[in-house]
C-alpha cells in the first residue's frame, strides 16, 4: 500500500499552484483573450474543410462573448459559473488539441490529465472569486476537498513558507509573473502545463479528482475516437468540480 502523503506536502504544492493562477486568470478575463478576436476577419471566405484542428479550436475560443461590464454585474453567481466552465473547457481543450503550446512539457505528461488536472484548478479559484472568496487558506482547503478528497489542515504559512511558495509560483508562471508582460496565448498555455505538472508531484491522489463516467472512460480507450473519450471525460469532469464547489461555497457556516 502506498504510503499517505501528509496534508502539509499537499499544501506545499498547493500554496504556490493558486498564487500561479492569477495571471491566467486575469489573461482568460480579457474580452479578446490573446487577441484571438483578430481572428476573426482572417478567415473570411476560407471553406472550413481547408482549416487545420488549431485554427478551429482558436476560433471556437474566440467565439465565447464576454458580457459587458454592466451585464456581468447583472448576472448572478451559478451564471458566471457556467461562464467559466465553458471559458475554461474551452481554453484547455485548445492546450491539449495542440500540444506544441506547451512545449517540452507537453511531449512529457499524459495530455488529458495534466490539462484536466490544471483546468480543474484554475476553475475552482475562479468560481471561489466569484463567490467572494480570495484567502488563500480557504483556497488551498477548496482544492483539497475537490481534486484530492482531502479535509486538509491548513495553517498560516510562516515566512520561510510564505518564500519557497512565491519561487515556486514565479517558476510556474514564468514570463507571465512579470509586471510588464503581455498574457499571450503561448506563455499562458505553458503556464497551464506547468501547473499540471506541478499537480502531477503527487500523481495518485490527483486519481481522486473529478472525472466523466464509465462511458467516457470506455469511448476514451478505442483508436480513432479515444480523444474525444477523453474530451467530453475531462469536460465532465469540469462541470462535476464546478458543482462540487458551488456546494461548498454556498454550504451555511462554511
Amino acid at each position: 500500500m502506498a504510503e499517505t502523503i501528509p496534508d502539509r506536502a499537499i499544501v506545499a504544492i498547493l500554496r504556490p499552484f493558486v498564487r500561479a493562477t492569477r495571471p491566467v486568470l486575469d489573461g482568460l478575463r480579457e474580452s479578446d483573450p490573446f487577441g484571438l478576436r483578430s481572428r476573426a476577419t482572417s478567415h473570411d471566405g476560407m471553406p472550413t474543410d481547408e482549416r487545420g484542428l488549431r485554427d478551429k479550436v482558436l476560433d471556437a475560443l474566440a467565439a465565447v462573448e464576454v458580457p459587458g461590464t454592466s451585464a456581468w454585474a447583472a448576472m448572478d453567481v451559478p451564471a458566471r459559473t457556467r461562464w467559466w466552465v465553458r471559458r475554461v473547457g474551452r481554453f484547455t481543450t485548445l492546450i491539449a488539441a495542440v500540444p506544441g503550446l506547451g512545449g517540452a512539457l507537453a511531449n512529457r505528461l499524459p495530455v488529458s490529465k495534466a490539462v484536466g488536472a490544471a483546468g480543474q484548478g484554475l476553475l475552482l479559484v475562479a468560481i471561489a472569486g466569484e463567490h467572494g472568496v480570495r484567502d488563500e487558506d480557504e483556497l488551498v482547503n477548496l482544492l483539497g476537498a475537490v481534486l484530492f478528497r482531502r479535509e486538509l489542515a491548513v495553517s498560516a504559512a510562516t515566512g520561510t513558507e510564505n518564500a519557497a511558495a512565491d519561487a515556486r509560483a514565479a517558476e510556474l508562471t514564468g514570463d507571465l509573473g512579470k509586471p510588464s508582460a503581455t498574457p499571450t496565448l503561448t506563455k499562458v498555455a505553458r503556464a497551464v502545463w506547468r501547473l499540471g505538472r506541478a499537480l502531477f508531484s503527487v500523481e495518485d491522489e490527483l486519481d481522486k479528482r473529478p472525472h466523466g463516467n464509465f462511458l467516457h472512460e470506455g469511448l476514451g480507450m478505442l483508436p480513432v475516437v479515444g480523444a474525444v473519450g477523453k474530451y467530453l471525460g475531462e469536460w465532465s469532469g469540469l462541470k462535476k468540480a464546478a458543482r462540487e464547489a458551488e456546494k461548498r461555497l454556498t454550504k451555511p457556516g462554511r
